[in-house]
C-alpha cells in the first residue's frame, strides 16, 4: 500500500502510527502539543524513535468530548501539517470525520484520512477522499453499544463503510479498517474484539489497531492514562500476532521495540 511517498509492505511488517494531538482536551495528552513548536518537537522525537506515520488530530474524541467547528479544527491542524511536511519525509494522516477538515488537511499535505465514523458522519467525506485519491482508514463506531450478533455486526458495519466509499469511487486498495476499540462498545466487548481480531481478515483489507492508553486498559489495570504503557504494549503485541498492519500509539519507542520482537516471532511461524 502506498501512503504519501512511502510503500508499506503489509504482508511482512506492522507499522507504527504516532498520535499527535494538537488539542487542549485530549484524554491523555491534552494541551501538551497544541502549539506548533511543541507539536514539531514531539514529531521530531517520534521520527527519531521510528514512527512510520504521524496522525494529526485537532478535536478530542474522548468520551463526552466537546465538538468544535470545522473552521477551528482546520486552524489547529493545517499549520502543523504544513510544517510536518516541510521538515520530515514521513506520511501524515489527518484524524477527522469532517469533510471540510479533510479537504483542508489534504491540501496542506496530509496523505491519509483517518475517519472515526467510517464515512458515515459527513456525507461529503467519501467524495473528498475520492477526488484527492488518498487512502482512508474507516473505523467501526456506533452511537450506542447495542448489537444482535456482536462480532458479525462489527464486520457488517465496516462493510457498510467500505461500500459507502466504493460507491463514491474510492478504490478498494485505498482502504484500511479499524475495529474501533473504545468506540460504541462496552469494556467486555472491547476485550472480546481484541481476542478475535483475526475475524476482521474476512474483509481482506489492512487492519489498524488503536488501543493506546484507552479505557479498556485503564479498567483492566486500574490505572490512569499516563500509566497505561505496559497494557498498551500488550495489545500492540496481540495486534501483530493477529495480523494487524498498523498500530496507532502515543509512545513510539517501547511499542516499536515490542512490535519488532513480535514480528520476528510471527515470521518464524510462517517458516
Amino acid at each position: 500500500m502506498i501512503i504519501g511517498n512511502k510503500n508499506f509492505d503489509l504482508k511482512e511488517h506492522t507499522y507504527i502510527m504516532g498520535i499527535l494531538n494538537v488539542t487542549p482536551d485530549s484524554f491523555s495528552d491534552g494541551g501538551k502539543y497544541n502549539s506548533i513548536i511543541e507539536a514539531l518537537k514531539h514529531a521530531q522525537q517520534m521520527v527519531a524513535e521510528g514512527v512510520h506515520i504521524i496522525d494529526v488530530g485537532g478535536e478530542s474524541t474522548r468520551p463526552n468530548f466537546t465538538q468544535i467547528t470545522a473552521e477551528e479544527e482546520i486552524s489547529r491542524v493545517v499549520p502543523v501539517i504544513k510544517e510536518l511536511k516541510k521538515q520530515f519525509n514521513i506520511p501524515v494522516s489527518i484524524d477527522t470525520y469532517k469533510s471540510k477538515v479533510a479537504k483542508a488537511a489534504i491540501e496542506a499535505g496530509a496523505d491519509l484520512v483517518n475517519d472515526i465514523w467510517g464515512l458515515k458522519y459527513d456525507s461529503n467525506m467519501a467524495e473528498i477522499i475520492r477526488s484527492y485519491d488518498v487512502p482512508v482508514c474507516v473505523m467501526h463506531n456506533r452511537k450506542v453499544a447495542i448489537y444482535e450478533n456482536y462480532l458479525e455486526d462489527v464486520i457488517s458495519d465496516l462493510e457498510d463503510s467500505i461500500q459507502i466509499g466504493l460507491s463514491a469511487g474510492i478504490k478498494r486498495e485505498k482502504f484500511i479498517i479499524d475495529p474501533g476499540i473504545g468506540f460504541g462498545k462496552t469494556y467486555e466487548m472491547n476485550l472480546k474484539l481484541l481476542n478475535h481480531l483475526e475475524e476482521l481478515h474476512r474483509l481482506e483489507l489492512p487492519i489498524l489497531l488503536g488501543t493506546s492508553r484507552k479505557s479498556v486498559i485503564g479498567l483492566t489495570l486500574d490505572l490512569p492514562p499516563e500509566q497505561r504503557l505496559e497494557g498498551t504494549i500488550a495489545t500492540s503485541v496481540i495486534g501483530v500476532m493477529k495480523g494487524c498492519s498498523f498500530i496507532r500509539v502515543h509512545d513510539i519507542l517501547p511499542n516499536y521495540r515490542a512490535v519488532k520482537m513480535a514480528e520476528a516471532i510471527r515470521r518464524e511461524q510462517k517458516v
